[in-house]
């Protein structure tokens, strides 16, 4: 089975030597996505803020591959502070709304660039 590699101007470009995402088959291995706008700048608001712009950069990525938010399987986030858990959950049940995938939620102890979120996830796209 080939693998290829997804990458749209519409999110970040990877900030290391990965690609935004790897699609083998029906699934697409989306790299975690940090607050970073498509341009670079990094959106340094609250939990809130960065997590809308973690998920336009999911968005993005998903949809170059041809898929949405519905398509998503697996999701892995990882937050900076447990305590902020309450409000990342509200945005992330924004987003996916009677979509319920998989999740696992992690306190990390660093972020790249320092930010408060970063979501990766496995989507299932025909």
């Amino acid at each position: 089975m080939a693998i290829s590699f997804v990458s749209t101007d519409k999110a970040p470009a990877a900030i290391g030597p990965y690609s935004q995402a790897a699609k083998v088959g029906p699934f697409l291995f989306a790299s975690g996505q940090i607050p970073l706008r498509a341009d670079g700048t990094l959106v340094e608001g609250d939990v809130v803020e960065q997590t809308h712009q973690v998920f336009s950069n999911i968005q993005a990525v998903l949809a170059e591959a041809g898929g949405n938010l519905t398509n998503v399987v697996k999701a892995t986030v990882f937050i900076k502070d447990m305590n902020d858990f309450g409000q990342l959950n509200e945005v992330y049940g924004h987003y996916f709304g009677d979509h319920k995938p998989a999740r696992s939620t992690v306190e990390v102890a660093r972020l790249p660039r320092d930010v408060k979120v970063e979501i990766e996830i496995v989507a299932y796209i025909e």
